[in-house]
């Protein structure tokens, strides 16, 4: 291990960074709940400062996948399409089985300029929680409840709401519902046994509702389906514990562009079309398993710096007022501070340490 890998290791500059995305997280909050008057003059101009702020939140993140791991992405998709991409409306289909895909999700919107104003279907109660949930409130996120006869009005209005927004977006689904895992897909598979469909190796049955009424509301405004499967280099199961500490992957992701109006209108038709697509995701999986690699030409797309660029500024400047409060917290000379702050830490490090960090494995199709 190197030098700097084992800093990066370290607990003390995890905790920096973790209060550096915190604070900032809360500033850009207020900065968001100040526009809330443009709204009712002005809300076009409201939803594209939003957009900005919110980038200042997601793309911290990616610039820790990026930049503070290293980690590097190989892009398989056609030549032929990949001038589209950030340059139209879409639905992402993602497949969801690693701790860390939706930072790899993240990190593709970034490399084509929709970070800030990409969209997710998420449930209700993340819109309570601050930085992330209030960040994406003021995005306009689609919250369900998971409750489908109030979720189909509720959701398909708020679809209908991203008809006429300013900036390009992607909207990223996770169609499975939750992260695969061994239990899971055994039980999905009894499922699929006991409707006659096709068996799944690596990927669970994608939930078919959620995925036609996004489809249908977004019909004229959206151009295209992403299909996209992630994967990672010799058998690697990344996580997010790991993207902190410094450790650097290898994914490759498989993206192909559909136009929308492939996609029937009818829903079982819809539903039927979305199971076939999954079987594909399966193939394509299997190939990768088989060869190390997805099918295809590859693509390397630069990172942008603009991620990084932020991440700086905000260290720049809220490290220096955290270093200020630590020196007058040591001179102050009150040992029980001192050793009130030294235990909070101690017990932060060993949490990190002995759980991690919570998976987004609840999150709705």
């Amino acid at each position: 291990m190197g030098l700097l890998q084992l800093l990066k290791s370290q607990f003390l500059f995890q905790l920096l960074i973790c209060f550096v995305f915190l604070a900032s997280g809360l500033i850009i909050n207020l900065l968001q709940i100040c526009t809330l008057p443009l709204w009712l003059g002005n809300k076009q101009l409201a939803r594209r400062i939003n957009v900005k702020l919110g980038y200042c939140v997601s793309s911290q993140l990616v610039a820790i996948l990026e930049w503070w791991s290293g980690t590097e992405c190989t892009l398989y998709t056609d030549p032929k399409t990949h001038h589209l991409y950030g340059k139209e409306n879409a639905i992402v289909v993602m497949n969801h089985s690693f701790e860390i895909d939706f930072l790899c999700g993240w990190a593709f919107c970034d490399k084509f300029g929709v970070l800030g104003s990409s969209k997710v279907l998420a449930k209700k109660e993340l819109s309570y929680i601050p930085i992330i949930g209030w960040m994406w409130y003021f995005l306009e996120i689609v919250f369900c409840k998971r409750k489908w006869e109030e979720d189909r009005r509720t959701v398909a209005q708020s679809l209908q709401n991203l008809r006429d927004y300013p900036e390009n977006y992607w909207f990223l689904l996770y169609c499975e519902g939750t992260r695969m895992t061994p239990q899971k897909h055994q039980i999905s598979m009894q499922v699929a046994e006991s409707k006659g469909l096709p068996k799944l190796k690596y990927h669970l049955l994608p939930r078919t509702k959620g995925f036609w009424v996004t489809v249908q509301n977004l019909r004229g405004v959206v151009a295209a389906i992403y299909d996209t499967t992630l994967n990672f280099r010799d058998n690697e199961t990344p996580s997010l514990l790991g993207v902190l500490n410094g450790k650097k992957y290898q994914a490759d992701l498989y993206v192909r562009r559909i136009p929308l109006e492939l996609v029937p209108e009818d829903e079982a038709e819809c539903g039927a079309w979305l199971h076939k697509l999954y079987q594909e995701k399966d193939s394509f999986q299997e190939h990768y398993v088989k060869t190390g690699r997805f099918p295809g030409p590859t693509v390397t797309p630069p990172c942008p710096p603009w991620a990084l660029v932020n991440w700086l500024f905000w260290i720049c400047l809220l490290v220096y007022p955290l270093g200020l409060f630590c020196y007058q917290l040591a001179s102050s000379g009150s040992v029980l501070t001192i050793v009130a702050s030294l235990a909070l830490c101690s017990a932060a490090d060993l949490t990190n340490r002995n759980f991690g960090w919570s998976s987004l494995d609840d999150w709705p199709d």
